[in-house]
């Protein structure tokens, strides 16, 4: 699953930042602000037309993101 389908509120892990051919620079960007495998991540909040952006809290930190930024992080259960 990636940060864009997760339900609200429920705490999740990085697995990874996964972007399209030629947007590395997007993925260093995501991984510079803290979305880094093994952070906890959890979607605080959705805007109200057409969800965008997301409020989203990773590690100790809360950031607005677009919807096509969230589909860059896929997502692991915090339950081994």
């Amino acid at each position: 699953m990636n940060l864009d389908q997760a339900p609200l509120s429920t705490v999740w892990r990085v697995a990874q930042v996964r972007v399209q051919p030629g947007h590395e620079a997007q993925a260093r960007q995501l991984e510079e602000i803290g979305f880094l495998p093994g952070e906890p991540v959890c979607v605080m909040s959705r805007g109200l037309f057409g969800g965008d952006p997301l409020a989203v809290r990773v590690g100790l930190s809360t950031f607005a993101l677009r919807r096509d930024e969230a589909r860059c992080i896929e997502l692991e259960t915090t339950h081994a």
